[in-house]
Parts: C-alpha cells; structure tokens; sequence
C-alpha cells in the first residue's frame, strides 16, 4: 500500500498527514510548530541597526537585507524539508502533497532536496493550517482521492 504524505504548512506551523489509500481519511503524522514566525521583526533583532558615518554621500543607518521575520520563516520551511527528507529515506511514504500559501510553498520548493522533490505530485497554494482533518479532507478529497 502505497502510503501518502499530505503536509499542511504555512511561516508557522506545519501539519503532515497520512493517507493511507482511498476512503482510508487523513492521519496526523507530526505537527511542527515555529512561533518566532509570528513575531515581529523588532522582536527578533537584539538591537538596532548600527548608525554608519556620513561622508556626504548617504548614512543612517544599515537595513538588514533580509527582514528577520523573512529569515525564520526560511529556517522553518529548512525545518519541513528535513522531516520530509528523513520520511523519504525512511520509506515513510511513496507519495507527497504540498499545501501552503504561496510564498511560503516557494521557501519550501527552494530548500527540499531534489529526490524528494521528485515524489511530490502535487501543490496547493492555500493556507489550510486553521482546517480540521474533516475540513482538509473535503477540499482535498475530490482531488487527491481521500
């Protein structure tokens, strides 16, 4: 039996179910929580910017070139590709469905490993995080034969 891995994620919280063939429901497998996601960017800095010297050409002071709300979200989506990396040299599942908004489902595309990229047969770019198994189950259903 051919077991599929559905996971539900967005910047701060990941749910990955399994199905286990037609009319066999959703089962949770791991839920992941990142709550630095939800913070805001002056919370996740331990300090202001540093002021630069002015010469006459500019000065103020430095912006970080990625927000630190940005950065987390890149560490959580790094998290999901791990757990969906080991479950696929595990033989955990045959079979991935992504769902995730779609900023987060691009994170996400860019950090999971190639072969298991390759087992992914579909996306979603929806946030379903909020929906319970019986919700996830009837907007999936249709589609991926629940």
């Amino acid at each position: 039996m051919a077991i599929t891995w559905i996971l539900v994620a967005n910047a701060s919280l990941a749910k990955l179910y399994a199905n286990l063939g037609p009319n066999k429901g959703l089962t949770l497998v791991k839920e992941l929580i990142h709550p630095e996601s939800r913070q805001k960017n002056g919370d996740l800095v331990s300090d202001r910017s540093g002021a630069n010297g002015s010469n006459g050409t500019g000065g103020g002071s430095m912006q970080p070139q990625t927000l630190p709300k940005q950065h987390e979200a890149k560490v959580f989506a790094q998290e999901i590709a791990q757990t969906l990396y080991h479950g696929r040299t595990s033989n955990a599942f045959k079979r991935a469905i992504l769902v995730a908004p779609p900023a987060f489902m691009g994170l996400l595309n860019a950090v999971i490993d190639g072969p298991t990229a390759q087992m992914v047969t579909d996306r979603f770019e929806k946030d379903y995080t909020k929906s319970t198994q019986d919700e996830l189950g009837e907007r999936l259903g249709s589609t991926i034969f629940l």
